[in-house]
């Protein structure tokens, strides 16, 4: 891994009030960079700029109103003269069986976690190809690879936010913008709190089912969020950073299995799959 000499970097941090986007500012700010701090309740992030001063503006955004959204990252880019990193971190889980959430609780779901995060990368662009170039980083999950039940819709918001962000590295590349999405397994943060999470009308057909779930979740070992900055600032300095970066030990594991299964399911359908495909014109 190639590592270019860190200089002071300028960060625009959505969902900066709690969870990693709390842990990353600090840590951020603490190895002397700078941050504009953005949360939907300015009052939760007030605190930091008694602590740090000039080194940090903070923004009341709710990631939701694009013109709020295109007002914040213009404010943020002139106050410090240029954005070097854009890190989307504001999102939140829907629980629910795929029968009980409604089609608007989905929506609402996804005008955070997609449509939020789509708002502020297609604000932040024009204003880094003028400067030359940034880092563009989206916290995603490792549930963007895999699903579990009861929490499928935000497993396939996480899924939509992969291939948006796929997408986005190839089209940026040229303008020298780099993109990575963020994957962390289960940490303890205040992801389970009534501010990350928001419960669907249950059916009482799923009641049982539901509850051997969360005692399930009860015992996944979670990981220390305070040790993620330095893998964090790694990955943000370094010169060809991934596209993609796991965040914990538990992933890759998972994940490996999974695509193992599905290479395996792929291959035992070939024949049959390829016996569809007709004759070529």
């Amino acid at each position: 891994m190639t590592q270019q000499k860190k200089n002071n970097k300028v960060w625009f941090i959505t969902g900066a009030s709690r969870g990693f986007g709390r842990v990353w500012t600090e840590a951020a700010l603490k190895r002397g960079d700078k941050v504009v701090a953005t949360a939907r309740n300015l009052a939760r992030i007030a605190a930091l700029k008694e602590e740090y001063g000039e080194n940090v503006l903070t923004l009341e955004l709710d990631v939701t109103q694009p013109e709020q959204v295109k007002t914040a990252v213009a404010q943020a880019h002139a106050h410090f003269g240029r954005l070097d990193i854009v890190l989307n971190n504001a999102g939140y889980s829907l629980v629910g069986t795929i029968e009980e959430a409604s089609a608007d609780e989905v929506r609402a779901m996804y005008d955070t976690n997609v449509f939020g995060a789509l708002s502020v990368i297609q604000a932040a662009l024009p204003l880094l190809r003028k400067q030359g170039g940034g880092h563009i980083l989206g916290t995603s999950s490792n549930l963007g690879h895999v699903t579990l039940p009861v929490i499928g819709y935000y497993s396939s918001s996480k899924w939509a936010f992969e291939a948006i962000h796929e997408s986005l590295a190839a089209e940026v590349k040229d303008f020298g913008i780099k993109v990575t999405i963020i994957e962390p397994g289960a940490y303890a943060t205040e992801f389970g709190s009534p501010d990350s999470l928001k419960f669907a009308a249950g059916l009482d057909i799923y009641t049982d089912y539901k509850a051997k779930f969360f005692e399930t979740l009860k015992s996944m070992k979670r990981g220390d969020p305070d040790a993620t900055p330095s893998a964090i600032f790694q990955v943000v300095d370094a010169e060809n950073p991934p596209l993609r970066f796991f965040l914990g030990s538990h992933c890759l594991p998972w994940v490996r299995t999974a695509y193992a299964e599905r290479l395996a399911l792929w291959e035992e359908w070939e024949n049959v799959s390829n016996s569809a495909q007709g004759v070529s014109r």
